[in-house]
């Protein structure tokens, strides 16, 4: 394993950093003053669009995309890039076209799209021109076992009819969200993991009701667009906005899921590192019981164990990252659930170190660090929470010692 960066990695590394000086952390007090200002609390803030248009000038547009419809960027070389944009984790993501739930959608559009879903969606989201959402969480069922998803895709003739609630669904409060990846099951009588489907749902078709904003441990995630709860009733569609045919929900839902665990794990890392330096500069520039905060042995505990615990994240990472390049997502398997298990719980106590130090100031608006926490902690539930990663691992170990059946 060779983690160096190449000369293409270097290149892009030193126009992120300057964008990120330049534009990205100016643009943090900019965008929570139109953000308190607005009388829609999930508008998004103007100067998320002027980010976006400084980013695509630079050339640091949709680096997340492999292939022909991305930047063709490898994980590997992409990973360092992600890590710089989570310093600044609810502006630089999507200022670069490179935040969630619009990656996932994209990747499913360009693995699974027909020529027409392409045309019509991905170009726009490649584009920027729209935003999208993806519908799987639902209020009445636990969603963390995929299988109990209940919302209905049942056909009819030449279209299909969907029926269901769904909740947390991240990007729907966006004003310019226009379409939707929805789950659900088309057949309730085929084996567990044949028995449901995605399919395109245009946010202005009939019977699609966004009923309410959900905000995060308060906040209102409006940079990408909110949270909403989506009540979709006898809601047709066109038969040929089904994603890969009937059946396909669950093979889609993993080849999604997997380069996005990875890439909200690369972001974590810089949002650490950021953490890291607020925590040293703050505690040198304090001063308790005569002598610098820095200089008590607690502080200096938690700066080494924070130190040493993000190196060894940002190696299992970039671990995860080459085998998905090399072995693709299948035989990166453990390492993508590892990953998700340990990213947020290691970010999470390093984020909470660096805003103990800050005192009351960590848990105000005056530093970034209370939104960086509750960004975090959301991790060890989206894309699956720890417990169903952590059973999955366990199962995989196991399985390596159970005799043959």
């Amino acid at each position: 394993m060779d983690f160096a960066f190449d000369a293409l990695t270097e290149e892009l590394r030193g126009r992120l950093l300057e964008f990120m000086d330049a534009f990205v952390y100016p643009a943090e007090p900019v965008f929570a003053q139109q953000l308190a200002a607005q009388a829609d609390p999930w508008a998004v803030p103007p100067v998320i669009e002027e980010l976006k248009a400084q980013a695509r000038d630079r050339g640091l547009w949709n680096l997340f995309l492999p292939g022909e419809h991305g930047a063709g960027l490898t994980n590997l070389q992409y990973a360092p890039l992600a890590e710089i944009s989570g310093r600044s984790p609810h502006l630089a993501p999507v200022a670069m076209n490179c935040a969630a739930p619009d990656t996932g959608n994209m990747e499913v559009l360009a693995m699974f799209g027909t020529q027409r879903q392409r045309e019509q969606w991905l170009r726009p989201l490649l584009d920027g021109q729209i935003r999208s959402g993806f519908a799987m969480t639902e209020p009445d069922v636990a969603s963390s076992d995929a299988r109990n998803i209940a919302t209905s895709i049942t056909r009819d003739g030449d279209s299909y009819v969907i029926n269901g609630r769904k909740w947390y669904i991240s990007g729907a409060m966006n004003p310019n969200c226009r379409i939707f990846i929805v789950m659900g099951k088309t057949d309730p009588d085929a084996e567990p993991h044949r028995q449901h489907s995605q399919i395109l749902v245009p946010r202005d078709t009939p019977g699609v009701a966004v009923k309410r904003g959900m905000t995060v441990f308060g906040y209102t995630d409006g940079a990408e667009g909110g949270h909403g709860e989506i009540v979709l009733d006898n809601v047709r569609v066109p038969a040929e906005n089904l994603i890969a045919g009937e059946g396909a929900g669950f093979a889609i839902a993993q080849a999604r899921l997997g380069p996005g665990r990875i890439h909200h794990c690369m972001r974590s890392i810089g949002t650490a590192e950021r953490a890291i330096e607020m925590m040293c500069q703050r505690t040198l520039s304090r001063t308790a019981f005569g002598k610098p905060i820095a200089e008590q042995g607690v502080v200096q505990d938690w700066i080494a164990e924070a130190r040493v615990r993000v190196e060894q994240l940002r190696l299992l990472v970039l671990k995860t990252a080459w085998l998905m390049d090399t072995v693709g997502n299948r035989g990166a398997h453990t390492e993508i659930q590892a990953i998700k298990i340990a990213t947020p719980a290691t970010v999470e106590w390093i984020l909470d170190k660096a805003i103990q130090a800050h005192g009351g100031g960590g848990l105000s608006q005056d530093f970034p660090l209370a939104r960086m926490w509750a960004g975090i902690r959301t991790l060890r539930f989206a894309d699956g929470p720890d417990e169903v990663h952590k059973r999955s691992l366990a199962h995989r170990e196991l399985g390596k010692h159970r005799p043959p059946r």
